[in-house]
């Protein structure tokens, strides 16, 4: 290409893809400026405004703004710093957008009322400051008050969402739907008895770590039972039962009694709200999915009542 050549504004449109309306736009914001004139007084612009112009087409489509447009045709920025600036900025949207999306999935799915609308987009537009006073505002109705404080931090610990700064979208819907459960007054309660049931019968001298309640017990006994099949009446149980009831025994050697005791301690602790809370708390915090209590303990209670009869 001759050094020399001028084009017009037309030929310029032609070479660049651009439309001359376009083109004299950026013209008249000094994003690329003219060479020359014509004997008529048309602008005529150097070859190097092709690569200009390509420039500029590249980083509109990347959604930059003419400000910042000119800064770096013009070398007061360099493409990298506005790389890295509008990636954070496009980091930041994106995140935005996966929780109004998992908001407007979770709607589609439930058919929500104006009023839980509101609030499911009130929960997935919250900051993360906001975020951590929900929760602890959750396990302070829970936990607060409770003796044996290496248990009441230990649980809140394991309790604790913490949603990335860049969420999945099913990160995101995982978020709405626990931020909604943690709302719950009745599932409040329930989780508060749950520990305080568990506390109540903890030794005086309790281990650190403090002992697992009587649900993650059920779990780790019935757990295998439950997975292959075995009937909570059929005699294959009975060493399972036998094991959880040797668990137990302690200061209560009326056998039918302490599966009377044990029944009711486990219809405490079931709950499937509890299951529903751990699997969003795992997702959210990217951990492995926890296999659900509520079948183990139904088996469990089923099991305890056959033998007390």
């Amino acid at each position: 290409m001759d050094g020399g050549t001028l084009y017009s504004i037309g030929e310029l449109a032609q070479r660049t893809g651009l439309t001359v309306k376009t083109i004299r736009f950026y013209s008249d914001r000094g994003i690329v400026e003219p060479a020359g004139r014509s004997h008529a007084g048309y602008r005529l612009y150097a070859p190097e405004a092709v690569a200009r112009l390509a420039l500029v087409r590249t980083l509109r489509e990347l959604g930059l703004g003419l400000a910042v447009i000119r800064q770096v045709v013009d070398r007061e920025l360099t493409l990298s710093e506005v790389a890295a600036e509008h990636a954070a900025a496009l980091d930041a949207q994106i995140s935005i957008l996966r929780l109004r999306r998992a908001v407007l999935t979770a709607a589609a799915n439930r058919k929500p009322t104006l009023e839980e609308m509101e609030l499911m987009h009130q929960l997935a537009t919250l900051t993360a400051a906001e975020r951590r006073r929900l929760i602890d505002d959750f396990l302070d109705s829970v936990f607060e008050g409770l003796h044996r404080r290496s248990y009441h931090a230990a649980a809140r610990r394991s309790m604790t969402p913490e949603l990335p700064d860049s969420p999945t979208e099913e990160q995101a819907g995982a978020w709405v739907a626990l931020a909604e459960l943690s709302l719950d007054p009745d599932f409040r309660a329930s989780v508060r008895r749950q520990a305080e049931d568990h506390l109540a019968h903890l030794p005086d001298e309790a281990p650190t770590p403090p002992r697992p309640d009587v649900a993650a017990i059920a779990r780790d006994l019935a757990g295998p039972a439950v997975a292959r099949g075995i009937s909570p009446d059929s005699p294959q149980a009975d060493p399972v039962v036998e094991a959880l009831t040797a668990r137990f025994a302690h200061g209560r050697p009326d056998e039918a009694e302490l599966h009377r005791w044990l029944v009711h301690r486990l219809e405490a602790a079931r709950d499937p709200r509890r299951d529903q809370y751990l699997r969003l708390l795992a997702l959210i915090n990217d951990w492995p999915t926890p296999e659900p209590l509520t079948p183990v303990l139904d088996w469990s209670i089923t099991a305890l009542r056959k033998r007390a009869a």
